[in-house]
């Protein structure tokens, strides 16, 4: 197990533990469901970026009609 996946499952399991009331006897069940989530979490496909549009330039902006 990674450093980074441990400390995330700890702060997921401590969010849930708090989540429930604090409740003393169920850390393992609060762990068991912190891994499950950051690794479901982490078997979804990552989203591509969608590329922002460039910015237009000075020259094409459309020029306001006299009147």
């Amino acid at each position: 197990m990674t450093d980074e996946r441990q400390e995330r499952i700890r702060k997921r399991a401590h969010a849930i533990w708090e989540q429930a009331g604090r409740p003393d006897g169920a850390h393992q069940q609060h762990w068991d469901q912190a891994a499950g989530e950051i690794d479901s979490e982490d078997s979804k496909p990552k989203a591509k970026s969608v590329p922002k549009k460039p910015a237009a330039t000075k020259g094409s902006k459309p020029k306001k009609a006299s009147t």
